[in-house]
């Protein structure tokens, strides 16, 4: 008989082609994933991992393993959920992927409301960026996950992963109080040729969005200061040392040294949307999740609140 638990180790060295980024994701040791596999080989008689350089890749059997028992964990998983489902429960746990302002501004107090109607369900949490979140329930390692795209920016969604919009969230450039555009009503692009900016880092989807933002105004946006979290940007911006573009969900009131602009032409909106693996449909856990979420009255906000007040 295969172990679940050891194929999952196998399944996540397959995926990060080694055993040290497989134990940091599953939130083992190396040496517990190592036994893990080892357990593994014994049940199955051959060997599924062989050492090249430093790394370790998969054997043509492990290979073959890991491919023909996805089918496999899909079923197991539409059978819990129908079992679960029979059994009208909403228990056991759920690993949720998220991003930061989705934490504060829809995921917490979702899980608040839901810890109170399901106080056997267990939620946990982790925040990623999008495209990371994507993989991260395409290949199980979560169970639900919240990811955003931001205008024309999609995320690409592999067929087996079912997506629900729950909000739709726009961003407001935010400068000092004394900055000349302040006293404005609305900015665009071409207004924003010569300021400095906070930004997140180069790589990340909010960066990205920024760049194109700037398309057809001949230049770039001026990025003298990087910070991974908005809160340092509005601090950022309240110092004086540049502006910022922050979204509205999670954005807590703004301090009096900060002013909210909205942005036109384009508005920089994202949607916020839920991802969870077909073979969950049946699952009443990610279900009473989707509806919380769906109904939360921080999407409502997000979708169309004035901006917070400076």
């Amino acid at each position: 008989m295969i172990d679940l638990a050891a194929l999952e180790s196998l399944r996540a060295v397959a995926h990060h082609a080694s055993v040290n980024g497989a134990a940091r994701a599953l939130g083992f040791t190396p040496s517990a994933v190592s036994q893990q596999v080892k357990r593994l080989e014994r049940g199955v008689g051959v060997p599924l991992l062989e050492r090249v350089g430093r790394g370790v890749v998969l054997t043509a059997a492990g290979q073959r393993l890991v491919d023909d028992t996805g089918e496999l964990r899909e079923r197991l998983e539409r059978i819990e959920a129908e079992v679960r489902l029979a059994a009208g429960e909403v228990a056991g746990s759920l690993q949720v992927a998220t991003f930061s302002t989705a934490t504060r501004g829809l995921v917490g107090p979702v899980l608040r409301r839901l810890r109170e109607e399901h106080p056997d369900l267990q939620v946990t949490l982790q925040e990623q960026e999008p495209w990371d979140t994507v993989d991260l329930v395409a290949t199980g390692r979560v169970d639900l996950g919240l990811a955003h795209s931001w205008g024309d920016l999609p995320l690409t969604v592999p067929a087996h992963v079912r997506t629900t919009d729950v909000a739709r969230d726009v961003a407001d450039v935010l400068v000092p109080v004394d900055h000349p555009l302040a006293a404005r009503e609305s900015v665009r692009p071409t207004d924003l040729r010569e300021v400095d900016w906070v930004a997140t880092a180069s790589g990340t989807i909010c960066r990205q969005w920024l760049s194109r933002m700037y398309v057809g105004t001949g230049t770039s946006p001026r990025i003298v200061h990087e910070a991974a979290e908005f809160d340092s940007h509005v601090a950022v911006v309240a110092a004086g040392l540049a502006v910022a573009l922050v979204p509205r969900l999670g954005r807590a009131a703004l301090p009096a040294e900060v002013v909210a602009v909205p942005v036109v032409d384009p508005v920089p909106e994202r949607t916020v949307t839920a991802l969870h693996r077909r073979s969950m449909d049946s699952s009443p856990a990610v279900r009473a999740l989707l509806a919380a979420l769906v109904e939360a009255p921080g999407g409502h906000l997000a979708r169309g609140a004035p901006a917070s007040p400076a």
